[in-house]
């Protein structure tokens, strides 16, 4: 292994930087972590100049692995929290309002109209012109009950 005997810390920290800037480029989050462990392996280079290739690799191994773990399992205590949540499920905006059905719900299954769209309904069979309420979504059909308190 010739030249790999040549690698000093600085050509880890390269990779480190070559590994950052494809996380800038990828859309992934995971180059970081690698980068980080490239950055540590040389960094333990320094420290142990005559350390031989195979620990090099074995050290950037294993703190490439924790370095994702660690990530996964923060990721997993602290949850991000979102000024709006319902972004991308639309349908779970609607959720609690009221409705009046355009089409009956026959066999369980209506349509309302929604400022500029029509959503299917599913709900007990009631006729057109029923208030009803969105109670929750399966995947872009509204479940509705019949809202009793609409004035």
């Amino acid at each position: 292994m010739g030249w790999l005997d040549d690698i000093v810390f600085w050509h880890w920290w390269i990779i480190a930087g070559l590994l950052l800037i494809l996380e800038l480029i990828l859309p992934s989050f995971f180059f970081l972590w690698l980068g980080i462990a490239a950055a540590a392996t040389g960094f333990v280079l320094l420290v142990l100049p005559s350390m031989p290739m195979e620990m090099q690799l074995v050290i950037f191994s294993v703190a490439s692995v924790i370095a994702v773990l660690a990530w996964r399992k923060y990721r997993e205590t602290r949850p991000v929290e979102s000024d709006q949540p319902n972004l991308n499920r639309r349908g779970q905006q609607y959720v609690g309002r009221v409705f009046t059905l355009d089409r009956p719900i026959q066999n369980g299954v209506g349509k309302v109209e929604v400022d500029d769209s029509t959503w299917r309904v599913k709900g007990p069979d009631l006729p057109a012109g029923t208030h009803v309420k969105v109670t929750g979504v399966d995947g872009v059909v509204f479940v509705v009950a019949r809202e009793e308190n609409h004035h």
